[in-house]
């Protein structure tokens, strides 16, 4: 295998980057990253690897937090406890890990896998599942591809652990799942079913650690020349302004395992006398100004702190602060008629027809 050694400071950038990608959700990285400073300390590194490098044969896991981001602020979870997942894989499919990736880049889910595999000693594949964060198991590119959707291991930092060792479909993985979690406290981590390395290389999202870094590079940059943080991302990234403005209020609650409520704000700036609300589900879903549909999944709609460039998520938006909502293309396998399935609006329970704002 090719691999390079991911730097400190990369993981660094990657957290902020993330948390970019996440759209709102995938939990904030800041604790992920504090357990990758400590790791770091004491003398791991970690490689990353092209999924291209991979044996057809390589058995690799597939790491994520699951449940509602606010609870997991609440209730610290360490870098033993993914690595525990992974383990708990190893033992019961009797096999060894070989690589690690992420099931989402977004938020602290693409920090997650360097904590797991500083652990197991093995590489990071840089790749993913979903191209960003998305709240449900089937929302992913190896769901699209319809790969095996079992088994799946959860436990939580108390010592809880369950494997769902068979289910008919994605669906059924992320409702089991999900009432596991629940039961947990609406937090825990868990190795997705695993994948081949051919899978990877077939279904997976490639690229996106890289995406996330450069992204978190880009914002650190013009954090430190005191340059504008937006447009240093939208200079590494197609993406587009959609709106700034203020927040004005915030409705939010916890149910079956996830976030769900609506941010409201007004306009400031070129937008002054406009109003936008954004649907979320742990993660961004449906954008609508002055009451119409203006961006929706899967496009990424961002939520940027308007000086620092820096993503809110939905578990820390707060009334005052002030922003920039930006769009991020969506990966291809999620524009397919099928990926429509999976994660366009209908699939959240809107009833829209999918209108990409790059149209």
């Amino acid at each position: 295998m090719s691999k390079r050694e991911i730097t400190l400071d990369e993981i660094e950038s990657l957290a902020v980057g993330a948390w970019v990608l996440g759209t709102g959700g995938g939990g904030n990285p800041y604790l992920s990253l504090l357990n990758a400073r400590l790791l770091y300390k004491e003398g791991k590194r970690v490689q990353l690897i092209d999924a291209e490098d991979l044996a057809d044969d390589a058995y690799v896991a597939v790491i994520a937090g699951m449940g509602a981001p606010l609870v997991g602020i609440e209730r610290l979870t360490d870098h033993r406890v993914f690595a525990r997942a992974a383990r708990l894989m190893e033992e019961h499919t009797r096999r060894k890990f070989d690589a690690v990736m992420a099931m989402e880049i977004g938020g602290g889910n693409g920090v997650r896998p360097f904590l797991v595999a500083a652990n197991l000693g093995v590489p990071v594949v840089d790749s993913d599942t979903m191209g960003r964060a998305y709240p449900e198991a089937q929302m992913t590119s190896v769901a699209v591809g319809d790969l095996t959707p079992y088994p799946m291991t959860v436990v939580d930092v108390r010592g809880l652990e369950s494997v769902i060792d068979k289910v008919p479909s994605w669906k059924w993985v992320e409702r089991v799942g999900r009432k596991i979690v629940v039961e947990y406290g609406s937090t825990s981590s868990t190795c997705q079913p695993p994948r081949s390395g051919a899978e990877v290389k077939k279904w997976g999202i490639h690229g996106t650690t890289t995406k996330a870094i450069t992204i978190g590079h880009a914002v650190r940059e013009a954090q430190r020349t005191h340059a504008d943080p937006i447009a240093a991302i939208l200079a590494v990234e197609p993406g587009k302004v959609l709106f700034r403005g203020k927040v004005i209020d915030v409705e939010r609650r916890v149910t079956e395992g996830y976030l769900r409520g609506i941010a409201r704000f007004d306009g400031l700036d070129g937008d002054r006398g406009s109003r936008l609300e954004i649907n979320f589900q742990n993660e961004w879903i449906v954008a609508r100004r002055d009451g119409e549909p203006l961006a929706m999944s899967p496009d990424l709609i961002c939520v940027l702190d308007a000086v620092s460039g820096e993503a809110v998520g939905s578990e820390t938006i707060r009334y005052g602060q002030r922003v920039t909502v930006i769009a991020l293309p969506p990966p291809p396998v999620f524009l397919t008629p099928k990926g429509m399935e999976h994660v366009g609006p209908r699939a959240f329970g809107y009833d829209l027809d999918y209108t990409s704002v790059f149209a």
